[in-house]
């Protein structure tokens, strides 16, 4: 092989790296997301109790709270796991972004446990409606937009995306952190504002929808099902 061939031939390989990179990537990202999900819910059965659900040890709920947050929060990070495997061509570099985003939402669990108390449908509408609220502010929006953009690492890109989801996963603290059913809804919700750009004729909406939601848990709890403990 001549030098005047040596640069295609790298670059042929450069190529096929990253070709290889992008799928391996998306598979291994979407198989712990789904693994997450699967080991999330065994756990969560029969300590979802509303506002009054208990955390149990702190042991127990950091991990649960990795599991769950690996379920919801992956499949909205694809696109910049993707661009991460792209970049750097390699398989081997997503593991890394993706532990140390991960580490930042276990850190805001971490938070969780510390600040977490079980309390009242009023103090749950409260929350509610202050979730709602910073729907409405720069700083998620601000926040929102840089999660959707190329981040120099996991840790970057996951304070970030803390900033975007804050408010939404302050729903599910505030509602039942042990919930499936919420947790659903907030994974959805949390996916769709990752991946679908800005646009206020849907996230107006939202917000106020949220801010309902909380103005309707304080003054007719009864019409939020799962909200209050069984007697």
């Amino acid at each position: 092989m001549n030098a005047g061939d040596v640069v295609p031939a790298r670059l042929g390989v450069v190529s096929r790296g990253r070709a290889a990179a992008a799928p391996a990537a998306l598979a291994v990202t979407l198989g712990v997301a789904a693994a997450s999900w699967v080991v999330a819910v065994r756990q969560m059965s029969g300590m979802d109790m509303g506002v009054a659900t208990q955390l149990g040890s702190f042991g127990f709920f950091v991990a649960l709270w990795a599991l769950m947050m690996a379920a919801m929060m992956l499949p909205g990070a694809i696109p910049a796991v993707l661009r991460r495997a792209h970049a750097s061509r390699q398989v081997r570099a997503v593991p890394l972004f993706v532990g140390s985003y991960l580490a930042v939402w276990t850190l805001v669990g971490l938070a969780v446990f510390a600040l977490y108390r079980p309390h009242g449908t009023v103090a749950a509408g409260v929350v509610a409606i202050a979730a709602g609220g910073y729907e409405l502010t720069p700083l998620k929006q601000r926040c929102r937009q840089r999660c959707r953009e190329s981040v120099g690492s996991g840790l970057e890109f996951g304070l970030y995306c803390v900033g975007s989801s804050v408010g939404l996963m302050l729903i599910l603290v505030g509602l039942s952190v042990m919930s499936v059913a919420w947790m659903a809804i907030i994974a959805v919700l949390v996916v769709a504002q990752k991946l679908l750009p800005h646009q206020a004729a849907l996230d107006v909406p939202l917000a106020l929808a949220i801010i309902g939601l909380g103005v309707l848990i304080i003054v007719a709890p009864s019409t939020i099902p799962g909200l209050m403990p069984a007697m």
